[in-house]
């Protein structure tokens, strides 16, 4: 029989190589992780959230602000509604799409990670695979170009209600006294192309506009329109972050392809 101390020993060996395994095992499922697609996901989502939320709340206070300060008939600005209902359904199918395409691209990314680091024996480079991937680079790149025109849009609605507040501050900075030179400030909305140019009474002037930028629902529509496009403009980052990481997993693998060729799907 061994003596106690050697049990002992052997025990404690056994149980450090134990331990040993099992943190190279989590170092080694540490690194199949993909950190770039892992932020452009998180980075994705929260973009899409934002603009998706805000903007929808902002279109529909910009709708209210129009019908009662800028468009008494309701005639005027029914084809304005109908496209702000429109972009609001399309809200709606941008939030799911991206939600959807956000998984499928992080999953695309623990897949194309752990094939080109040949973690495991079952991730191998195939044609199907190489396919793929090379189908996701396109797609993100049509949806990166695509996205950066959501983003130029999104700043108009800022545009259009900063001009509002600057209007409403250059009043607001007016002397008491100077009430005629109050009533020559306006903001004619209809220069704007969102509303006809007989639609009544398309502007406001004095303190009808400064009343106007005292309302919460202007100051909540302006920020709201901000943040939405500060979310389309961190949703473009996440799309440049994808484009990055899927072109170098996609040559990465393609480059493997030629070492080994009798790979199996």
């Amino acid at each position: 029989m061994k003596p106690a101390m050697e049990t002992a020993a052997e025990e404690t060996t056994e149980q450090s190589q134990e331990r040993k395994g099992c943190f190279e095992c989590c170092i080694k499922c540490l690194g199949g992780v993909p950190y770039a697609s892992l932020v452009a996901t998180i980075l994705c989502f929260s973009g899409v959230a934002l603009f998706c939320g805000c903007g929808h709340v902002a279109l529909t206070g910009t709708l209210n602000i129009l019908e009662q300060h800028f468009s008494s008939n309701a005639s005027d600005h029914a084809l304005l509604t109908e496209v702000i209902q429109l972009m609001q359904y399309v809200i709606y199918g941008i939030a799911s799409f991206f939600f959807l395409y956000g998984i499928i691209l992080l999953a695309e990314g623990f897949y194309t990670t752990s094939a080109v680091k040949e973690m495991h024996s079952e991730f191998k480079t195939t044609a199907c695979g190489r396919c793929i991937s090379g189908m996701f680079v396109f797609l993100t790149y049509i949806l990166g170009v695509a996205w950066l025109g959501v983003f130029g849009f999104s700043a108009v609605p800022v545009f259009m209600f900063y001009n509002i507040r600057s209007s409403c501050d250059v009043l607001k900075a007016l002397p008491v006294n100077y009430t005629t030179a109050a009533e020559q400030i306006c903001v004619d909305i209809r220069q704007y192309g969102i509303i006809p140019w007989n639609a009544l009474p398309g502007k406001a002037c004095g303190s009808a506009l400064e009343n106007i930028c005292e309302t919460q629902q202007f100051y909540m529509s302006y920020h709201l329109f901000i943040v939405a496009c500060a979310g389309a403009g961190a949703t473009v980052i996440a799309l440049l972050i994808y484009m990055m990481a899927t072109t170098y997993n996609y040559a990465v693998l393609k480059f493997k392809s030629r070492e080994d060729c009798c790979t199996k799907f």
